[in-house]
């Protein structure tokens, strides 16, 4: 194996580990996200909070069941 092969094993192992990074961050963001809607925040407020659409926010924790 050349020094190449290495730095690609080497960046897919990386990719790796960024990609469970995100992905565990994005699972706890929507859990708070539904969480806060269940404590009466809205979708508005937590797309300030977030950086993200309030259509988006509003699609990830729908207002809960009455």
């Amino acid at each position: 194996m050349d020094d190449l092969d290495t730095e690609i094993q080497a960046a897919a192992k990386k990719r790796a580990r960024a990609e469970k990074a995100f992905s565990d961050a994005d699972a706890e963001l929507r859990q708070l996200l539904v969480r806060g809607r269940a404590e009466g925040k809205g979708p508005s407020h937590m797309a300030k909070l977030t950086g993200f659409t309030r259509e988006w926010v509003a699609k990830i924790a729908p207002a809960p069941k009455s």
